[in-house]
This record gives C-alpha cells, structure tokens and sequence, in this order.
C-alpha cells in the first residue's frame, strides 16, 4: 500500500482529478469545477493560512490531467467572492456566463483562485457556472456549481495533504415514467405510444 504522505501534492491532486476524468469522460467541452482550501491542505483551519505555493502544486496537478483530457477548468472563490468562478474569458464566452469584477487575492477569493487568475491568459470571474463534475478539497461547498444531477465519486486518494477531497460527476435526470426507455436497444418490440 502506498504512503499517501510521500505523495507530493500535485500528484495526489493529479491522481484525483485523473480518476474523475476518467469516471466522468472528461474532455473537450466538458467542464471541471475545482474548490480548494490551502489552509486546509496544509493542516489548518479554511481561511486561516491559505499558501500562493500550497495552491501551485495543485494547479501544476489539475493542469498535467487539463492537458491530457482536454476539458476546461473554472476555480471557485471563497465566500468573501460570493463563490464566484475563476476562468478563461473564452470559457466564460463560449457558455454565455455572468460575468463579475473582482481579483481574487488570498485574502478575498483565497489563494487557490488567486493562483489560478495568475496563471491564466486571460482571466475573468463569472458568477456560477452548471459544471460537468468538480472536486472540492477541504469542504469549500462547490456543490452550487454542478449540473444537476450529481453522482459522488470517492477516488482512491481521500486527502490532498490534510484536507479532505470529495468529489462528483453529473448525468442528465431521467425522465418519463414506467414506459420510460433509458437506452437504446435494436430490438423493436411493436409497442407504439399513442
């Protein structure tokens, strides 16, 4: 069994994000919302020691899997943001969002979202986003920003650091009654609906 503690943080958060994207068929087109607390990674209470560095090695993880699959990434921001969304304006154009005015810094929007707006090309904030799955490490609530209907995912790696990881994927709601046909098989059987 592996000792989760020699694991760096980009490659517990790499291995995570990694699990998902395969669990989900993540890839272009698709969306991945990331909530994280620094200060929970490093053993702390959220928002009481968020690290600019804590949060690269995260984003050096989640881009090594961005790159390999495809899909696009929107980074929420803390409670003092109104949880607002950290990404690409193309992102934010493609999907028609709200945008917002803010800079995220680690003392409003928290160092994940600070670090992600940095390392960005052209970043912006969007106010909410209906995201195809996420990952929340260390209890940040991302819950709002996922497509309805949510399935949890448990990866194999529980913990970024000392923060706990929970994380998600969504699947259209079924719809229709006891007639209802949820996939397609060759076979007709002559039943019509009137």
């Amino acid at each position: 069994m592996t000792d989760i503690s020699k694991i760096s943080l980009n490659e517990q958060t790499a291995g995570i994000v990694r699990e998902l994207a395969e669990a989900a068929v993540l890839g272009p087109g698709k969306v991945l919302v990331i909530g994280a607390s620094t200060s929970e990674v490093v053993g702390r209470r959220i928002g009481t020691g968020g690290a600019l560095e804590t949060a690269q090695q995260l984003l050096q993880g989640i881009a090594e899997v961005q790159a390999e699959f495809g899909f696009a990434v929107a980074y929420q921001c803390c409670e003092h943001l109104n949880r607002a969304l950290v990404m690409e304006r193309d992102l934010l154009e493609r999907l028609r969002l709200t945008e917002v005015a803010a800079v995220p810094i680690p003392g409003a929007g928290g160092s994940m979202a600070s670090a992600a707006y940095r390392s960005m090309k052209e970043p912006c904030l969007a106010e909410s986003i209906e995201a195809h799955a996420g990952v929340d490490i260390g209890e940040t609530l991302i819950g709002m920003h996922l497509r309805r209907v949510a399935v949890p995912f448990r990866p194999s790696v529980r913990y970024v650091g000392e923060a706990r990881v929970t994380a998600a994927y969504t699947r259209p709601k079924l719809i229709g009654g006891e007639r209802a046909v949820y996939r397609f098989e060759q076979k007709d059987d002559g039943a019509q609906c009137d």
